[in-house]
């Protein structure tokens, strides 16, 4: 199946040619060895000769080697590919329609459904992709992130991809990174990607997993250790014999959930696990092409040996002394051992009642994931049991879920009480048309997916969920508690004896007779595309075509009204919801209305309403936000520490900028949210001094002084005027560069690209 020309053997090789001549290129200019990470980084500036190369400072530009949409964010990035007026994108790029499928009752119905429900957009969709150039994956086909990975991901390559979880494929040894639409729009009209270069941190693997750890494990302890916000601006690269004894991936799992500290990617470097993944694909040329550039393919020997020397940080781990983890509620970074959790939830006061397990979304949904859990099922049928409580099963991409048909791991895993959901991802994304729960029921659930942020999964906020193994969401369900250890605990048999369970040990990584190709999912770009017209209806309540944002007036800004003081975590899921908003990703008007619904105003600890200043009632962010701008008046928000952390979404800056917002000042900001909000033309700004933060008081109105003389490393003074006539001024820093200062004078990065 020819799916796209960025997959042949030929793209492979120009992309690995370009990377050895700017490798030397930078060899020449710094005379040191270098890490992986650093030759794919290095490999792909836009020019090797001249960018400046100071980790934690200098911006470079690159060229990503191609580019990756998932339909909820494809709409918008689609949208203003448009008003770029080309007729093809600069680099390769396809489109993947994972986001919207709803799940309910499994995956056969479920789909029927979003084709019906979501037709329009599916439309819009085909026929952009058609129109210009696009590879599209149609509804059913899989999740972005393992269809990139079986199909167009090859060591060494940049992409980057509209969704924070792009960094998947840095198990197949890609430097991956999560981005906001109008990064990708940049790449795909012909400019290069910019970005602040990052510091590398050298994760050191020793030993082995053994046991019920898995994967999953690694990543969720680093978790625990580093926090939400411990991997910003930063790119983990792992090494070491430990890393050589996991799956393809087994590694993918690992740098997806790299994206939950903020990490602008992970990656791990060649091995024979990857070059095995490549050829289940039926990409044994890929795997040829890696094997004849494997010089290029890992860190260079002396930066192996003396990693200190050439890392800003490494971290040891060794994978003998890992345990299974959990983590949550509520964020990624809460975690605890599965030995420990009947005291870790009764110390936090969190439900001890697990009532669903789900297991797979772009995570945790390869065929070794899903061998290891029939294992353990086979375990379970073979006693005559069934489950406890629902599992359901989201396959990674539908050659994963025809080849478990094909090898019997599903039908295991359906005869314990296992519901297989459509391709896509469901649950993970708030996709969860869930019965017969009450608003506010407290309960757990047990997943393995990468978010578990309040409300996310089933929309109820009374829902706690934990993230862990596939093989862990398994154990609970024949538990249906926290409160015993599910890898210890004697179940009962259908004849009355007991039994544990037993770890699933080694299971094939790849399929022995390859992957089932789907031949049915991929709509193929056509060559004369010209002649296709892209579908938006006028009278659409889910597509409207965009206005470019006005340009600045080259004045500061004075007597903002103060929409929102943010306390505490605001992530982008509390600044623009997903969910059931999903539906209006591709009509900027209309999910507006959404806007900082989740977020907590420090002024009350409650979230989604403020204090309108017009008219002092309590109203919803958007209304109040809406009233402002009708008044002719704009708004600032406050927020707190990694302000914006969590998904890529670019719809939680350009909410803000078309509802009124001119700059967002914080403690400290998410990498990719900072970035959106730039692109958009909204100002994102620091306090130097982060307990400034508790001067800003309900009712301000807000100078900023500086403003028209912004420039690189210049600062802004901000005026907090109070209700009761005093005032507090405040410095605050921003990290704008040149070209980012264009960009808000013209009112938005596009306009400025577009002259």
């Amino acid at each position: 199946m020819n799916t796209s020309v960025d997959s042949t053997p030929t793209f492979i090789e120009a992309t690995y040619k370009k990377m050895a001549a700017n490798i030397a290129t930078v060899r020449e200019r710094l005379e040191r060895p270098l890490t992986y990470g650093e030759k794919i980084l290095y490999g792909h500036l836009d020019n090797a000769a001249e960018a400046e190369l100071e980790a934690g400072k200098s911006y470079i530009k690159t060229r990503p080697d191609r580019i990756a949409l998932q339909d909820a964010t494809a709409q918008m990035a689609i949208l203003q590919f448009m008003l770029a007026e080309k007729d093809e994108a600069a680099v390769p790029v396809t489109v993947h329609c994972d986001h919207l499928i709803r799940a309910h009752k499994g995956a056969k119905s479920d789909l029927k459904i979003a084709r019906t429900e979501n037709k329009e957009v599916y439309d819009f969709l085909s026929s952009a992709s058609q129109r210009y150039g696009f590879g599209c994956w149609m509804p059913g086909a899989g999740i972005i992130h393992q269809v990139v990975i079986e199909q167009y991901a090859f060591p060494g390559v940049m992409m980057l991809g509209t969704d924070s979880h792009t960094p998947n494929a840095g198990g197949l040894g890609a430097f991956a990174s999560g981005v906001g639409g109008a990064d990708a729009v940049d790449v795909m009209v012909g400019m290069p990607w910019e970005v602040l270069h990052p510091k590398f941190i050298g994760v050191h693997l020793t030993g082995e997993l053994h046991g019920w750890a898995a994967p999953k494990d690694v990543i969720l302890n680093l978790l625990g250790k580093l926090t939400c916000a411990g991997g910003t601006n930063r790119v983990f690269e792992y090494f070491g014999p430990g890393a050589d004894t996991i799956s393809c991936t087994g590694k993918a799992t690992i740098c997806n959930m790299g994206a939950e500290f903020g990490a602008t990617t992970s990656t791990f470097p060649y091995d024979e696990h990857m070059a095995a993944f490549l050829k289940a694909c039926n990409r044994e040329e890929a795997a040829a092409m890696a094997d004849a550039y494997k010089h290029l393919l890992r860190a260079d020997d002396e930066a192996l040996a003396n990693p200190e020397k050439y890392f800003d940080q490494v971290i040891e781990l060794d994978l003998s002394t890992l345990e299974p983890h959990l983590v949550g509620p509520h964020s990624p970074d809460r975690a605890s051992t599965v030995s420990n959790m009947a005291n870790y939830v009764e110390e936090g006061n969190h439900p001890p009642n697990v009532t669903y397990a789900l297991v797979g979304s772009c995570t945790n949904s390869s065929y070794e994931d899903m061998g290891r859990i029939a294992n353990m099922a086979e375990q379970i049928g073979a006693k005559g049991v069934k489950l406890k409580i629902p599992m359901l099963i989201t396959p990674g991409s539908e050659q994963v879920r025809a080849t478990i048909e094909r090898d019997g791991q599903l039908a295991k895993l359906e005869a314990i009480g296992a519901t297989v959901l459509a391709n896509a991802c469901g649950p993970c994304i708030g996709q969860w048309n869930r019965e017969g729960i009450e608003e506010g029921f407290r309960n757990s659930i047990v997943t393995s997916y990468n978010r578990n942020f309040p409300k996310r999964n089933d929309g109820n906020s009374g829902t706690s969920a934990f993230i862990g193994s596939p093989e862990t969401c398994l154990a609970y369900a024949m538990t249906g508690s926290f409160t015993v250890n599910p890898f210890t605990a004697e179940y009962q048999a259908a004849d009355g004896s007991l039994f544990t369970l037993i770890p699933p040990g080694k299971v094939a990584e790849v399929p022995p007779q390859k992957l089932v190709r789907d031949e049915q999912g991929f709509l193929a770009p056509i060559s004369d595309n010209t002649s296709i017209t892209v579908q938006v209806s006028p009278e659409s309540e889910r597509l409207a075509l965009l206005n470019p944002f006005a340009p600045w007036d080259g004045q500061d800004y004075k007597g903002l009204r103060l929409l929102l003081k943010a306390k505490g975590k605001c992530t982008t899921d509390h600044i623009s919801p997903a969910g059931p908003w999903l539906r209006f990703r591709g009509h900027l008007d209309n999910i507006s209305n959404n806007m900082f619904s989740g977020a907590v105003n420090a002024f009350t600890d409650e979230p989604g309403n403020a204090r309108n200043q017009l008219s002092g009632a309590m109203e919803p962010y958007h209304e109040i936000a809406r009233a402002y701008t009708a008044a002719g008046e704009n708004w600032v928000v406050v927020g707190d520490v990694n302000y914006g952390e969590g998904s890529s979404r670019e719809h939680a800056a350009m909410s803000p900028r078309h509802m009124g917002g001119r700059a967002v000042i914080t403690r400290s900001f998410a990498r990719i949210h900072e970035t959106n909000l730039k692109k958009q033309g909204v100002l994102p700004l620091t306090f130097a001094d982060p307990a400034d933060y508790d001067l800003v008081q309900d009712g301000d109105r807000v100078d900023l002084i500086g403003v028209a003389d912004i420039a690189p490393n210049s600062s802004i003074t901000a005026r907090f005027q109070h209700e009761d006539g005093t005032d507090s001024e405040v410095r605050l820093n921003h990290s704008l560069n040149k070209e980012q200062i264009d960009w808000f004078k013209a009112g938005s990065a596009l306009n400025f690209l577009r002259g």
